[in-house]
């Protein structure tokens, strides 16, 4: 994988002039392949396929004979790399997926699509989302709202795992560098750099990151701006930049964890 680093003072002034402008995007530039936690907003690792960090248990055996990475209780999804481009269009996710039974809210139409070329299958990243906004943590909790997936508009927005190069084309003008993901328009853009590897003061929980930036991107088209770390070792809010740093708050993918 390429290295990118966002060092320069002019790269930092353009991003904040394109944020104070009103545009929304997830903020994280770093040095590819340090394992040092940030306390800042560098340091954000590359792709990597290290092993579980110190503490965490042991991989088992699946069914299948396949390793499965343990980390917090939970088995945990392949690090992936992924490519800098595929081909530049997207393929939606066919059907309609409705929201649990005995859901309450006001109805969310919303669509699935993934840039064809990427290693991942749609219909699984599709069932993520699904289930990521479904779950009563997220943006529906206490019956706010309910999410239905369709394959055709009118919608709400539109989740889309892009590559970096098609992300940073999306994102514009945003500087979104090969490593961002953002909000655009009717698109919240999730770069699948960061979906297929994470970030490292997520402390390898690649599960629990990939609910938080679905929950992010998805915060910002319904109308959430970013918040700041409410305290040191305090859980961070759903709409704190969490992958550009935690900013001495603790990991949290939900709006609304339970306690």
């Amino acid at each position: 994988m390429r290295k990118r680093v966002l060092a320069t003072a002019g790269a930092v002034a353009t991003l904040t002039a394109v944020v104070a402008a009103g545009w929304t995007v997830e903020t994280h530039r770093g040095s590819p392949g340090s394992s040092a936690r940030p306390s800042g907003p560098s340091g954000l690792s590359g792709p990597s396929k290290s092993a579980a960090p110190d503490g965490a248990p042991a991989p088992s055996r699946s069914p299948g004979n396949k390793r499965l990475r343990m980390v917090n209780g939970r088995a945990q999804p392949p690090t992936v790399r992924v490519p800098e481009s595929g081909s530049g269009r997207y393929a939606v996710a066919k059907g309609t997926a409705q929201a649990p039974a005995g859901a309450r809210g006001t109805t969310v139409r919303y669509v699935v699509e993934m840039e064809r070329g990427l290693p991942f299958e749609l219909t699984d990243f599709a069932k993520s989302v699904h289930r990521v906004l479904n779950d009563p943590r997220s943006w529906g909790h206490g019956g706010r709202m309910r999410f239905v997936r369709v394959d055709h508009g009118p919608v709400s927005f539109r989740v889309a795992l892009s590559s970096p190069t098609l992300t940073d084309r999306l994102c514009a003008p945003l500087v979104t560098g090969g490593e961002l993901s953002c909000r655009q328009g009717v698109r919240s853009v999730i770069n699948a750099r960061r979906w297929g590897t994470g970030v490292p003061w997520y402390q390898g929980d690649l599960a629990a990151y990939r609910e938080y930036v679905i929950n992010h991107e998805v915060g910002h088209a319904l109308g959430h701006g970013h918040e700041q770390c409410p305290g040191p070792g305090r859980r961070a809010p759903a709409m704190v930049q969490q992958t550009k740093s935690l900013y001495g708050c603790r990991p949290n993918p939900w709006p609304f964890p339970s306690e």
